[in-house]
């Protein structure tokens, strides 16, 4: 059996991997697509630098670690476009095993905290990931708005869409959904995306 810290350097070297994985955003200046690591650092920041949003009283923490691993399963999954239903399809059965696989890599107590916070995440089942998940739909919106919408305009996506993905952010931080909503008028009202 492997000692601990053989196990988890081995867990280190597997998310690395995480920096391969391409998103269909744009980094804020339109140069290129970020990463699933740059997307999770970007939410890391803010999840210290916006708790006074939270809906609740969140332990940032919690909530940095959230953001850290929440896409550590796409090494396995991949990166399911949100605005694509069929790549939906399976996604989270997926994501369950890759969580499965990818955490058991370190040792047994830490693979139980760190599996039991993406678990929380995804089912936004605390108002630390309820604040997690709404960052995760902020930072997006933000890039595709500060890249001029290229990545919604270049997929179709309707003002309708992205009102629908964003509803985490009403609950877990209600004063950044004001901020959105007005930020989703601006990009409808300049052509970034698609008006119902």
């Amino acid at each position: 059996m492997p000692d601990r810290l053989t196990q988890q350097l081995a867990f280190f070297a597997e998310i690395d991997k995480v920096k391969q994985i391409v998103r269909r955003t744009l980094l804020m200046d339109g140069s290129r697509f970020e990463n699933d690591a740059e997307h999770s650092w970007h939410m890391a920041l803010m999840a210290l630098g916006l708790t006074e949003y939270a809906a609740e009283p969140v332990a940032a923490l919690r909530v940095v670690k959230m953001c850290l691993i929440h896409d550590v399963v796409e090494i396995d999954a991949g990166d399911a476009y949100a605005y694509d239903p069929a790549a939906q399809v399976g996604q989270a059965d997926r994501e369950r095993r890759a969580a499965a696989r990818i955490f058991g890599l370190l040792p047994p107590d830490q693979a139980a905290e760190w599996c039991g916070l993406w678990e929380e995440f995804e089912a936004q089942a605390s108002a630390d990931a309820r604040y997690a998940a709404a960052l995760d739909r902020v930072q997006s919106v933000l890039a595709n708005y500060h890249a001029q919408g290229r990545s919604w305009r270049d997929h179709g996506v309707t003002r309708s869409q992205v009102l629908a993905r964003i509803q985490a952010v009403r609950t877990g931080a209600p004063r950044l959904w004001e901020h959105l909503c007005q930020i989703v008028a601006d990009a409808t009202q300049r052509g970034w995306l698609r008006a119902d």
